[in-house]
């Protein structure tokens, strides 16, 4: 099994920066890909990026240019840097794990709140 736990959510002003980051614990050998998803009030959930054990990464249209996300193997962390942020990616942020390149995510964190006002 594996645990993921997220930190780094909180209140940021249209246009500010928030970085959250993501620790892995428990069976992490097993880990390909981690990845971000987020999901809005009333919204479904929405893949945001990915990264691959060779950091190969994708990012939804509508964060490129504005997120980052990397990770450190050695430490199981994935982290999301979100800069010039907009009230509408307010949503709860959830970091993800799966075994393989492809395919459906097998762990989940718990979700850290992030809120952006205008």
């Amino acid at each position: 099994q594996v645990q993921l736990e997220e930190s780094g959510g909180g209140l940021v002003q249209a246009g500010g920066s928030l970085r959250l980051s993501c620790a892995a614990s428990g069976s992490t050998v097993i880990i390909n890909t981690m990845g971000w998803y987020r999901q809005a009030p009333g919204k479904e959930r929405e893949l945001v990026a990915t990264i691959t054990y060779r950091s190969t990464t994708n990012y939804v249209d509508s964060v490129k240019g504005r997120f980052t996300i990397s990770r450190d193997n050695a430490k199981n962390t994935v982290a999301l840097q979100m800069n010039s942020l907009k009230p509408e990616d307010t949503a709860v942020y959830y970091c993800a794990a799966r075994k393989y390149v492809s395919g459906d995510f097998n762990y989940w964190g718990q979700g850290t709140q992030v809120t952006v006002s205008s």
